[in-house]
Parts: structure tokens; C-alpha cells; sequence
């Protein structure tokens, strides 16, 4: 089991740092644009297709960091009326759906990357594929913590 946890607790530190130093700049970028908008009547075009690449990354690596957590959406008041061995049950099921779900999200983005690498996104000019990279580097938390849960919850039933 301790070779998946330490990477993944890397990976754990990692997104954490990434997603709250993006939800920090985008709070930075969102008064800025107000200010300029309001206060100066000058809004700065650069700041939505920043704002919207920056929101990909909080909301892709925040789910990832909820799944390592346990915290991913589940049926806990169905699984918690069923005897133990039904909430082991449901619950390697339910990681098992989010391996699965991880695995389909990764090649679906995978493929938007290749079919996007070519076009830009207006105003900043950073590939269009940028937008998809992100659920990809997700997906691979999201299998992983997964993974990890899941071996964990079959050591702790060993026992």
C-alpha cells in the first residue's frame, strides 16, 4: 500500500498548492477587472480567458483532491443502512465508477487535446488544448486516489 501513498501524497501537496495559488489569482484577477471596469471604465479583455482557465484548474483539481479526501459524492445515508459488508460492498463499487469514470475523462480529453493543439484561444493565445490538459492531469489524480482508496479499504477489511 506504501508504494501508492507517497506519490500520492506528493501529487495530494501538489494540487493543493496549484489549485489555492490559482483560486488566489483569480480573486486577484476578478477585483482587478472590477476595478478597471468600474472605477477606471477600462475592462481589460485578457481577464475572462484567463478567469475561465484558471476556474478549470480549481474545479478539476479541487475534485481530485476531494476523491483522495473521501469526500466525492457517494450515497452515505443509503450505504451507511447497510450491513458491513454491503457499505464494503458499495463502496469499492463506488471507487471502482470513479476508476472508470477517470479512465473514459482521460481519453475523452486526451482526444480534445490532439483535435485543439492547434488552435488558439482568442485574445491570449495560449493553445486551445490548454483547457483540456488540466481534466487530464486530473483524471490520472482521480484514478489514483481512487486506486489508493480502494486498496486501502481491502487492507483494512484484511485485518
Amino acid at each position: 500500500m506504501s508504494f501508492l501513498k507517497r506519490p500520492n501524497d506528493f501529487l495530494f501537496r501538489t494540487l493543493v498548492i496549484v489549485a489555492s495559488v490559482s483560486l488566489a489569482t483569480l480573486s486577484l484577477l476578478v477585483i482587478y477587472s472590477v476595478v478597471m471596469r468600474y472605477v477606471f471604465s477600462d475592462a481589460p479583455d485578457f481577464v475572462e480567458p484567463i478567469a475561465l482557465l484558471l476556474v478549470i484548474v480549481i474545479a478539476m483539481f479541487g475534485a481530485a483532491l476531494k476523491v483522495r479526501e473521501g469526500g466525492h459524492i457517494g450515497l452515505d445515508s443509503l450505504v451507511n443502512k447497510l450491513p458491513p459488508r454491503g457499505q464494503l460492498v458499495a463502496t469499492a463499487f463506488q471507487h471502482g465508477c470513479l476508476i472508470v469514470f477517470a479512465i473514459a475523462l482521460f481519453f475523452g480529453c486526451l482526444q480534445m487535446v490532439e483535435a485543439t493543439m492547434e488552435d488558439r484561444i482568442p485574445i491570449i493565445g495560449l493553445p486551445e488544448s490548454l483547457r483540456y490538459c488540466v481534466p487530464v492531469i486530473a483524471s490520472v489524480c482521480i484514478a489514483m486516489f481512487s486506486l489508493e482508496n480502494l486498496l486501502a479499504l481491502f487492507a483494512q477489511k484484511q485485518k
